[in-house]
């Protein structure tokens, strides 16, 4: 299939700035995920362990942050494009995200804990559109699938060691809930600090709206969405099968979950998904080089059916060896999906939208996961975990059917 790279972003003139950026853009996802992911497989126990909160409660916070999440991403990429500037944006986000950290550090009930994810995903939302053109726009167009894919090794590198490190830390402080689980907590703020530093050293990328043949009718550069119809047909059908595949994308606390419950004690649910991140890692920028080469759609749409079956053995198996084997086959789909996914938004996009689009990718992406985890959650309480996982899965294929539909169009 074709290479699905019709734009042009606008890129420094200088070769040094472009590698500078992009290296700056990716240091500081690592050392925020190196702090987020300290935090994150140690979620699903802090909050039904020390908050005494039920599975369907989890699904909640987490679908509700990442819904918030997603609708400020619009909002944010809209504000970037209208004006021109995506760094201002990107500091906010990552900054808004370490106090977050630090509230749920220190959370005694459930909804605050809620208030700390809500304040952490806040930050996603606002830095996400603008960080994505940013990374658009630091290198050419027939680069684009590797500079997301190298961000992505970057950011999953960092999930690793913060998963890495959390794993270190509970042997010597213990992971009992209102034990080394609050401590390491609080010890995540370093780096998330760290990453907040690093993000005032990123070159600004953006330029003022000009105006011109390129540049949007004023009316559609101010509104935060732009309306549906009138955007290119292949974009809208490409965020519908994205939408689609969402509906079954539930929070990835859901699998820790049923590794804990299959037998896997703490440290050996941290193993796993540390597995799974060097996975994702490794697997990032090879994918994104293949997303380069062979097109965007075709990488994607394996990564939908790996998902898939990942989703359907966690639904049928009892055995913490099989468990092993899903999360580090989860990686592989993370490299694929998650960087081809990006990569083929900004190359659908018009020049002028490319961080409103990105944001709109995020919205449907976070609405789609808040669905998913709401009904993962209840169906977990109620009908037990193959159902939650099944569903899950069934969502996966549908999206893949629709994806190899309209790749062959494409």
């Amino acid at each position: 299939m074709p290479n699905e790279s019709p734009q042009t972003p606008t890129v420094p003139t200088s070769r040094k700035a472009v590698s500078g950026t992009l290296l700056l853009l990716c240091l500081t996802s690592f050392l925020t995920d190196v702090g987020s992911e300290m935090v994150y497989p140690l979620l699903p126990f802090f909050v039904t362990g020390s908050l005494a909160a039920p599975a369907a409660v989890l699904g909640l916070i987490e679908g509700v942050v990442e819904a918030l999440a997603s609708v400020l991403k619009v909002y944010s990429g809209a504000l970037s494009d209208r004006t021109g500037k995506r760094k201002p944006l990107a500091v906010i986000g990552y900054a808004t995200s370490a106090v977050g950290k630090l509230v749920l550090a220190y959370a005694m009930i459930w909804p605050l804990a809620l208030t700390g994810r809500l304040l952490d995903r806040t930050g996603k939302g606002i830095r996400g559109g603008p960080r994505d053109a940013m990374l658009a726009e630091s290198v050419p167009a027939d680069r684009r699938g590797l500079a997301f894919g190298l961000h992505r090794a970057f950011d999953n590198a960092g999930a690793a060691l913060g998963v890495a490190i959390a794993m270190l830390l509970t042997q010597v402080l213990g992971d009992s809930p209102g034990g080394g689980i609050d401590s390491i907590l609080k010890i995540a703020l370093v780096p998330a600090g760290l990453g907040v530093l690093c993000v005032l050293l990123i070159k600004e990328t953006g330029k003022s709206p000009q105006v011109g043949a390129e540049a949007a009718p004023p009316k559609e550069r101010f509104r935060p969405i732009v309306a549906w119809k009138a955007l290119p047909k292949d974009l809208r059908l490409t965020l519908g099968v994205f939408g689609v595949f969402a509906l079954g994308g539930s929070s990835n606390m859901f699998l820790l979950l049923v590794a804990h419950k299959r037998g896997a004690d703490v440290p050996t649910v941290l193993a796993m998904y540390l597995a799974y991140n060097i996975v994702a890692a490794l697997s990032s920028v090879p994918a994104g080089m293949l997303a380069d080469r062979l097109g965007r759609r075709g990488v994607v749409l394996a990564g939908y059916l790996v998902y898939a079956a990942i989703y359907a053995g966690f639904a049928v198996t009892d055995s913490v060896t099989a468990c092993w084997w899903l999360m580090v086959t989860y990686g592989l789909y993370a490299g694929l999906t998650e960087t081809g996914e990006k990569a083929l938004v900004a190359d659908l996009s018009p020049k002028h939208l490319r961080a409103s689009m990105q944001g709109l990718f995020g919205m449907i992406s976070g609405f789609g996961l808040l669905a998913a985890s709401i009904i993962a959650g209840f169906a977990w309480d109620w009908l037990g975990p193959a159902w939650a996982f099944g569903i899950g899965a069934m969502f996966a294929l549908v999206a893949a059917v629709l994806l190899s539909l309209l790749r062959r169009r494409g």
